[in-house]
């Protein structure tokens, strides 16, 4: 059969691949049992992408074609994809002596080792976190995240760095977008009007006509006026309550009424009397958390260069050797 690759357009003859293996990248080989692995793991993706783009139904026949492609070849461009991009990353790593290996056969002896370590630990009753035994699926997403973030942090450190994020990097990208950086630190000073139910059909029309909400309770009967002030959460996380407020104040202008509330036998309208913004306050809370979301940016530009810049090799014998019940297995 024809291999058709998303790859192929920048696929070289640098480097040749071995007649047991189905492809090489940039000299380091991927096996068939590689390949296998990473198209079992991408199979349900592929599958949801053959159903919504190209409208298959029922069981997928991965002999039969979507588009110009048959449904196996679609998953075998994915898991190379996969490969390639996973495969750069390990590269990374070992270059920054983070791993010593790129091979797949050292992740199969790394996922050996892991779980003989945690059966010893639960056998001595040590606490063991996370999972006691991971499957292969489970500890590939596993250490590749951890490898992901270690690379994130050691290319980030030192004045030259390729993902180093200077102090003003993070200001223009703080000032560029002040408005979700800066909801943590904002407060805001309101009145608020809760009238039992049921209250008067025309209530929503004399509060929607209202100046303000004083002027509402006053002729309502059983109606309580309260003001308060609510300082956003910094960088910490929102409870329910905090929630259901910041959703009605963060949408009024200073002066607006919101829409009723319904609640457990009342109604509540807020009015937003102020809000004010310790940007100072904002930067401190959220500086860290721009800088990591400039790193990571900066991470995913420098990888897909490097993926970019990579030599694949197919060994197209190999591949026509692939069948769908290797995928089903």
């Amino acid at each position: 059969m024809v291999i058709a690759l998303v790859v192929t357009a920048v696929m070289t003859l640098g480097h040749r691949t071995a007649g047991t293996d189905v492809a090489s990248i940039d000299g380091h080989p991927v096996t068939r049992d590689e390949l296998l692995f990473h198209m079992r793991r991408l199979a349900p993706t592929v599958q949801n992408e053959l159903r919504n783009k190209y409208h298959v139904t029922g069981a997928i026949d991965w002999k039969a074609k979507a588009g110009d492609r048959t449904a196996l070849q679609r998953l075998e461009s994915s898991a190379l994809d996969e490969i390639r991009r996973d495969k750069t990353t390990l590269v990374l790593a070992k270059e920054q002596g983070l791993v010593d290996s790129v091979d797949y056969s050292h992740f199969l002896a790394e996922l050996t080792q892991e779980n003989e370590s945690r059966a010893q630990a639960v056998a001595a009753g040590q606490a063991v976190y996370g999972v006691a035994r991971f499957s292969p699926e489970e500890y590939y997403t596993h250490r590749l995240t951890e490898l992901t973030t270690g690379l994130k942090k050691r290319l980030s450190a030192g004045g030259n760095a390729p993902l180093r994020v200077t102090d003003a990097e993070v200001r223009r990208a703080f000032d560029a977008d002040r408005d979700d950086w800066s909801a943590g630190a904002t407060t805001y000073k309101y009145t608020r009007l809760v009238v039992p139910e049921p209250a008067d059909a025309s209530l929503r029309q004399r509060v929607a006509s209202a100046r303000s909400l004083a002027d509402v309770a006053a002729g309502e009967p059983g109606a309580q006026l309260t003001t308060g002030m609510y300082k956003g959460p910094g960088s910490g996380g929102l409870n329910t309550h905090d929630q259901d407020l910041m959703a009605v104040l963060g949408k009024l202008a200073p002066g607006a009424i919101s829409a009723p509330v319904k609640g457990t036998a009342q109604v509540t309208y807020y009015e937003l009397d102020g809000r004010t913004v310790d940007e100072d306050k904002a930067f401190a809370d959220y500086s860290q958390r721009v800088r990591q979301s400039l790193v990571e940016e900066k991470f995913d530009a420098y990888l897909q260069r490097r993926v970019d810049g990579s030599d694949i090799d197919i060994n197209a014998s190999a591949m026509d050797a692939i069948n769908a019940e290797d995928v089903q297995q």
